[in-house]
Formats: C-alpha cells, structure tokens, sequence
C-alpha cells in the first residue's frame, strides 16, 4: 500500500501538480489498486489471476455463451446479422475483462471468445461483419489489440491481420476507412454492397489511424516497425484537429474518453505513443501531456467528458489510472518534458 508522500514524488508524478497515487490506492476497487501497484508502483501485487474471481468479472463471464461470444440483444436485422451483431457483444465484453480484469489465455472464457472473433477473419486477414460486406480497419485492429494483449501475439491469425492492415494503408502512411474514401454513406445498402477497396490517394483518417496503432502498440514487434513509427507522427500531427472524414469528425472527440480505449481520442492516441517509442519532447505530445497535467483536481485524479465507459462506479479513477499509466511511460523513457 501506499506509504508516504516521498513514495508518490518519482519522476512522473513531478510531472504533475498532484500525485495521483494516493486517490487510486484508496479506490474501493480492488483491480485499480491492483494495476496502481503493478503498473504505477512497480510493487508484487500478487497473481492477477485474483481479480478473475470477482463478482464483477463472473458477471460478464457468466453471460458466455458456448460458442465463445457474449449475445448482442436488441438490433435490427435488417442492417446486419446476429452473427455481426455479437462480434460487437464480444468486443464490448472483452474490453472490460481484458482490460480490467487483466484476463488472458489462461482464462477459461479468453480462448473461446478468441476462437469466435477469430472465426470472424476472412482470408484476407481482416475481420468482417460489423459493416456487412465492407472493411472495417479499426475494428480489425481494435480486436487485434485485446487478443494480443490476452496472450495471442504470436498466433498466426494475428500475423495475417497484420499483414492485411499494411496492405491497405493510404499511400500517406496512415489508414482511412476505405468506404468513405470512395464517398460513400454507412447504409444498409452499402452495407451489402460488394467489399469496397480503398483510394489510397485520399489522405489518412486521424479516427481510423489511432484505432490501428492500438493493435501495433500492442504488439512486442509490430510496435517497432518503420509504419507504425510513421503513422504515429501522423497521428500526433493532428491532435486537436477535425477528421477528414463524417465519422466523429469534430474535434471535439479528441477530449470525449471512454476507457477501455473504444475510438481515438487523446489519450489513446498517447498511450500508443508512449508504447510506439515516441518520447515527450516533441511539441504536440508535449502540448497533450499538458492538456492532462493542467486539468488535474486536486485530490490528484482527474474528472473529463467521458464516453462509453461501463458502469458509474469509480469511473473516473479508471481515467486517472490511464491518465498515469501515460506520463510514467512517457517519463521512463528518461525525455519527458
């Protein structure tokens, strides 16, 4: 547990106004002081396999079903199926578990939800569904992600998504969804229509880029790669700004949160920066570090617009926790600002 101011004053927190150590190892939440210890402390929290037996976890656990997918109730199928409707239920579930129950492959219910989303690729090595017939760039990453971080990084499934993922990017170095660079509308009847190939002429989405890097950030090898270096300078080149595309175009979304990640926002984008190699020098990771350090309260947590976060308890700390994770990554690398 926490023991003292001169244990908060490391290199990050000074980085800050207030140390936000104190307000996450109170939490009454047992994995945010778990991951506080772990990832902030850099103390032997004891196995994680302990959070997996919480209520809150065999809550959405219990909800499995044989097949490996969580049911998506509701929806319409005229715009898609309930197959593509529960690709959608897993992932939801899936982010909370992996996220915030730091499940993995060990975990009876990670393989088979694995296996579902897996069952979802195509032979191109993208994941398909969710939009009909039509590629979908983040959403392949954003399943990426969380089964690399589950324990699926040197599965070749993962491989050939990658590979699928540098195939298509815009011959500006970033990635775009490929319908709308062809001016189409999301509908039910593009939706259906035969898959859309991208124009790799048309400049890179910032949405869609942030979601892809999660994966390569994810990744203990693809994270080195010269593509996702290059796609990250693109993306921290516009922070702050309008997409140039319809879809969460306003720039507004950049300071709208959800955790765990779901679109690109600030700090998403700066958690894969800092996991990408990029340091705190430059001058727009500087200027969203500081967009953090200058909102913090002063019980050293912070409280922002937030979105498509599950449940209300504590909400803010899971922010606080992310928000943290971000400056001590950025100044173990020894250049934060």
């Amino acid at each position: 547990m926490f023991e003292g101011k001169g244990m908060a004053e490391t290199r990050w927190t000074r980085q800050l106004r207030f140390s936000p150590l104190p307000v996450l190892l109170s939490a009454k939440s047992e994995p945010l002081r778990y991951f506080c210890q772990r990832d902030l402390l850099g103390q032997k929290a004891g196995s994680v396999e302990r959070l997996w037996r919480l209520g809150e976890a065999r809550k959405i656990t219990d909800h499995q079903l044989a097949s490996g997918c969580w049911r998506y109730h509701g929806g319409r199928p005229q715009i898609r199926s309930q197959q593509d409707y529960d690709q959608l239920e897993t992932f939801r579930a899936l982010r909370n578990l992996v996220e915030k129950y730091g499940m993995n492959r060990e975990n009876p219910a990670i393989p088979g939800a694995a296996e579902f989303l897996f069952s979802c690729q195509t032979d191109e090595g993208d994941f398909r569904g969710i939009c009909g017939n039509q590629y979908v760039p983040y959403y392949s990453a954003a399943f990426m992600e969380l089964l690399i971080k589950a324990g699926f990084s040197d599965d070749p499934r993962i491989a050939k998504g990658f590979r699928w993922l540098l195939s298509i990017r815009q011959l500006d170095g970033g990635w775009a969804f490929p319908l709308r660079t062809a001016g189409k509308k999301l509908s039910t009847e593009t939706f259906r229509a035969s898959t859309i190939y991208p124009d790799k002429s048309q400049p890179f989405s910032h949405l869609v880029t942030g979601v892809v890097l999660r994966a390569f950030a994810a990744h203990p090898v693809y994270r080195r790669a010269a593509e996702a270096r290059l796609a990250g300078r693109l993306l921290e080149s516009r922070f702050f700004e309008q997409d140039r595309y319809p879809d969460r175009r306003s720039s507004s979304f950049w300071t709208s949160f959800s955790y765990p990640f779901w679109f690109t926002d600030l700090l998403s984008a700066l958690d894969s920066l800092s996991k990408l190699g990029f340091d705190g020098e430059g001058p727009q990771v500087g200027k969203g570090l500081g967009w953090f350090a200058s909102r913090q309260r002063r019980d050293g947590g912070w409280k922002l617009s937030l979105r498509l976060i599950e449940g209300e308890e504590e909400r803010d700390l899971w922010m606080t926790l992310a928000i943290s994770r971000v400056f001590k990554r950025f100044a173990d690398r020894g250049k934060a600002p």
